[in-house]
């Protein structure tokens, strides 16, 4: 965990919304990381708590001896969706190798970062995914029952009727090599919400791309309260079926496709064995 990589440009996407009370810390933790070459592309939607405000000044400490904060700044809540394009799109222009996408709440362990971009450089896959539904992935020991179901049973009702394999469709937590990005076609993803995790999966699988999914323990926010209430679960579960009919001719079947399979499961090639992050590790 110590140990730093080989350097690469790693662009970590961050959506914000009300997110002010842990925006520093967060990027505090991302920069203490052994990453020389590591960017973060802040996009927040006028959050009214003055979450820009604090990025801007986050932006302004830490581009003084190189660019390492941008900060954009949308003028309304346009939805998670878009966000994410736009950030992508930020870090793209600005040369990014790989670009990471997680929440600004620690819901997403920054300990895990180092590890997924060891797999994706050891493995070469186009993606890795941070999984709670594989073997190896947990939950916050706080959820309640109802609410593991409901994530669970979200995730089964997504691969059903999307008929692809990705265990974890609503994992927010996902390294993407640059050009796997460039070939998604950005502007043809058009969710806008939390149904723009699953679009992005489904995507991937079926245009081919290279994925794995390493195991993650998956926390409770540390502040505030989920931005996904009752509503928005409704819509995205309704939005699946609308991926179906909206990308229906591009992924038809097609010949020479990248095979979606594990890097233990290809020839010549040594099992390989994710690295372990402790539960506990301090973030």
């Amino acid at each position: 965990m110590e140990a730093s990589v080989r350097p690469s440009k790693l662009t970590i996407v961050v959506p914000t919304y009300n997110e002010a009370s842990n925006l520093e810390e967060l990027v505090d933790t991302l920069f203490a990381l052994p990453l020389p070459d590591l960017r973060l592309v802040i996009v927040d939607d006028n959050s009214p708590d003055g979450t820009g405000a604090v990025a801007d000044l986050l932006a302004q400490n830490f581009n003084r001896s190189q660019h390492r904060i941008t900060a954009i700044h949308r003028p309304r809540k346009d939805g998670l969706g878009t966000a994410y394009v736009e950030g992508f799109r930020r870090a793209l222009a600005e040369g990014a190798d790989y670009i990471l996408q997680m929440d600004a709440d620690f819901s997403h362990n920054p300990a895990y970062i180092i590890p997924m971009l060891g797999v994706i450089r050891a493995t070469d896959m186009d993606v890795v995914i941070g999984s709670r539904y594989v073997p190896g992935g947990t939950l916050d020991q706080d959820w309640s029952l109802w609410r593991k179901l409901l994530s669970w049973w979200a995730n089964l009702y997504c691969r059903a009727i999307l008929r692809i394999r990705v265990r974890d469709m609503t994992s927010g937590f996902k390294l993407w090599q640059r050009t796997a990005l460039q070939e998604i076609g950005l502007e043809t993803v058009r969710s806008n919400g939390y149904v723009f995790t699953v679009e992005m999966a489904y995507l991937s699988e079926r245009l081919g791309f290279r994925i794995i999914e390493l195991p993650i323990h998956f926390e409770d926010r540390r502040i505030g309260h989920s931005k996904m209430n009752t509503r928005v679960k409704i819509e995205s579960a309704l939005r699946v079926w609308e991926l179906l009919w909206r990308h229906r001719s591009r992924l038809s079947p097609r010949t020479g496709a990248r095979q979606n399979i594990p890097p233990s499961n290809r020839p010549g090639q040594p099992a390989y064995q994710p690295p372990k992050v402790p539960r506990d590790t301090p973030t």
